[in-house]
């Protein structure tokens, strides 16, 4: 099975309905026309609205089945202002049960996605894309490839793509878009 984990495209801010900017939209149509290369059977996309207008192109263009799944939403570092959010940040990918107020730690996002690849990697498809955000994303790579972490996940673009291939001997990770 190959999973296809996609991060939204440019937007305009953080919060659940921001919208893509010009150059997200754009940046959208340009991720369509790549994926076109490969043989996608399903969507599951966050509900955030940078995450669905991100994959919405392709969907449409190409009548891939699509479906939101919330576990792909953001993870919520808090729900206090942190101005210190960035080393905050960095410091749950060291102590990953580092947990603060009404913030979710990296193990239990990590769980949440996790749970969500396993169902998918017990199904009957082969090629399935996840849109998702760059924290979240970042965790399940780290899930399988422990070396990356806070320094990777600061440079990943938007959209950004890996491409994960599940078989009985190991499973394979590679960053996709150009």
């Amino acid at each position: 099975m190959k999973l296809y984990i996609i991060r939204h495209a440019k937007a305009e801010g953080q919060d659940p309905e921001a919208e893509l900017t010009a150059a997200g939209k754009k940046e959208s149509e340009q991720l369509a026309n790549f994926l076109e290369q490969y043989p996608i059977e399903l969507v599951i996309s966050s509900p955030f609205t940078r995450a669905l207008h991100t994959i919405e192109p392709f969907v449409r263009k190409n009548k891939i089945p699509f479906k939101m799944d919330h576990r792909l939403s953001e993870r919520v570092l808090s729900d206090e202002s942190l101005p210190d959010w960035l080393e905050k940040l960095k410091q749950t990918y060291v102590d990953k049960d580092l947990k603060f107020t009404g913030g979710e730690s990296s193990n239990e996002a990590t769980y949440r996605i996790i749970e969500l690849v396993e169902e998918l990697k017990q199904s009957t498809h082969m090629s399935v894309v996840i849109v998702t955000h760059g924290n979240i994303m970042s965790l399940l790579l780290n899930h399988f490839q422990p070396h990356f972490g806070f320094d990777e996940w600061k440079q990943l673009s938007n959209p950004d793509v890996f491409e994960i291939e599940f078989s009985n001997e190991q499973t394979v990770v590679n960053r996709i878009w150009r």
